[in-house]
């Protein structure tokens, strides 16, 4: 297997088992979703299966904590988002939401994988592209994972200031997009396409 795809697997994967993994932390230490759940199978059934109406605080699974790691700057919280990056669309009806986002998150991943093949896997200039197309597209899988499950995305990464002010609650996954997104604005200044020579004149 070429190095480019070993790249493509391992760096996709590992995000998403890291996103999954975090969100499943998330549920089970700031939420009682796994309240009477014994077994690692009832938990993982609880996390991944369709969630019943919303109870307080327009939530479907009731936070019981949350956590301050950085007092009046960052605290770990559980939050839910049926929308998009930043919550947008989250207001769009559910029976077109839905299908938005299947539509857009298959898009992408097909943009992600037909660019990602155009890459050589041995040229030094396509690094930044060549690592952030992985991360990427294990972003995109991993809240895509939350979509299907239960038709909303696990956020709990919430930096503030002092209450006043915050950046919109986001997770691993959305963590590896921007990094990834970076890399490419990157490689966009770093790599140039280079001109096609033209035969000499007689």
């Amino acid at each position: 297997m070429p190095r480019k795809y070993v790249i493509l697997l391992a760096l996709t994967l590992g995000v998403i088992v890291l996103d999954q993994w975090t969100k499943y932390l998330v549920v089970r230490d700031l939420t009682t979703r796994f309240d009477g759940a014994t077994t690692l199978g009832q938990r993982l059934g609880a996390m991944y299966t369709p969630a019943e109406a919303a109870g307080r605080y327009g939530l479907h699974f009731q936070p019981r904590r949350h956590v301050e790691v950085v007092d009046d700057f960052f605290r770990l919280r559980y939050a839910e988002n049926p929308g998009a990056a930043w919550g947008m669309f989250r207001d769009l009806p559910p029976n077109v939401r839905g299908p938005l986002f299947h539509l857009v998150s298959l898009g992408a991943v097909l943009l992600i994988v037909f660019y990602f093949r155009k890459l050589t896997g041995t040229d030094p200039a396509e690094k930044w592209a060549l690592w952030g197309l992985p991360l990427v597209l294990g972003g995109a899988l991993g809240n895509y994972v939350d979509r299907v499950a239960r038709a909303f995305v696990i956020d709990f990464l919430e930096a503030h200031w002092y209450d006043k002010a915050a950046w919109p609650s986001f997770n691993v996954a959305d963590a590896a997009i921007c990094i990834g997104v970076g890399m490419l604005v990157v490689d966009a200044f770093v790599r140039k396409e280079k001109p096609t020579s033209e035969p000499a004149k007689a």
